[in-house]
């Protein structure tokens, strides 16, 4: 697979320099077993990608898994490709069975998982996968700041956290002289606007933050494949056709599908480039279960939106 832009971008004020699309390693050990997960991989790496995101939760969901599958998958990757240094690795703690919460104990407790599971000696970017309303924030800001000289961490980021939370935490951090989170990775894609767009950007723009937006494709739903009257094949099929349920849904497909045609390319890569294209956000994060379904996802960083364009995708996505 060529590469189609090896451009990077940083992350926040950070030095982690990044592709322009992270890949999601959610499917890996669950959707894609190990030697999928590795062509992917390599297809992902040899396309001048360098960005991957997994989870120590992931895939725990799944019937006789219990958490860090994907990390596993992704540690043997490094070791059999010698490429450690060339790849960021981001992994999350907060949501794994028996390691759901942000305390101190806790968040050591996983990191120490995760890098042995990885198999290396320091996580690029570690995210709170989510925020835990429980732990005072400055607790969990300097139980972070504790792995980052500690050197079992080089950079900071928060999952599924408010906007009120984000501030607290960025302040305390900033009060006390404290590593501070570089990104957020918000829920944010074409026909999910709510949770991020307003306070929640208003905060990452202020402090200089850079966002890694999931479910950039809405389950799916925004790789057009998803119609009424179809059936797809996907364990995510269910929370992807509910779209269709919305008003929204429909019009953001068709004002995909005029996009795409015009630029000869896939709903996908519209979907991404828009969100590419927005304030703040440094890296849309999509996962792809085959080889096959790559292309489409790398295609979207050497896309560029008119302004025409991104007006029709807002409005049918408003």
């Amino acid at each position: 697979m060529t590469s189609t832009d090896t451009t990077r971008v940083a992350l926040g004020s950070s030095d982690l320099a990044v592709s322009q699309l992270s890949l999601g390693g959610n499917v890996f050990g669950w959707t894609a077993d190990e030697a999928q997960s590795f062509a992917v991989l390599d297809a992902y790496a040899a396309a001048g990608g360098n960005f991957i995101d997994t989870a120590d939760t992931y895939s725990s969901w799944v019937p006789g898994n219990s958490g860090g599958e994907s990390e596993t998958v992704i540690g043997n990757w490094l070791r059999s490709r010698g490429n450690r240094e060339q790849i960021v690795v981001a992994t999350k703690a907060g949501m794994a069975p028996g390691l759901d919460n942000l305390k101190r104990d806790t968040v050591r407790r996983a990191v120490e998982g995760s890098l042995r599971r990885l198999g290396v000696e320091r996580i690029d970017l570690f995210y709170t996968h989510r925020d835990d309303l429980d732990t005072p924030v400055e607790e969990i800001v300097t139980t972070l700041d504790e792995l980052v000289r500690e050197g079992k961490v080089r950079e900071l980021a928060a999952s599924n956290i408010d906007a009120q939370r984000l501030t607290a935490s960025l302040e305390f951090a900033e009060r006390e002289g404290l590593a501070r989170y570089v990104a957020v990775q918000p829920h944010y894609n074409l026909v999910s606007r709510d949770t991020y767009e307003g306070e929640l950007a208003e905060v990452v723009a202020a402090h200089g933050l850079s966002a890694v937006p999931y479910f950039a494709l809405a389950a799916g739903f925004l790789t057009g494949k998803y119609r009424p009257g179809t059936e797809v094949d996907s364990a995510r099929a269910q929370s992807a056709t509910r779209y269709l349920e919305t008003p929204r849904g429909p019009r953001v497909l068709a004002a995909l599908d005029e996009v795409a045609a015009a630029h000869g390319v896939e709903a996908t890569t519209v979907a991404l480039a828009w969100l590419a294209a927005q304030p703040t956000v440094a890296a849309p994060l999509a996962s792809a279960r085959t080889v096959e379904q790559l292309p489409s996802l790398l295609a979207a960083a050497a896309l560029r939106l008119t302004d025409g364009e991104l007006k029709l995708l807002d409005a049918a996505s408003a």
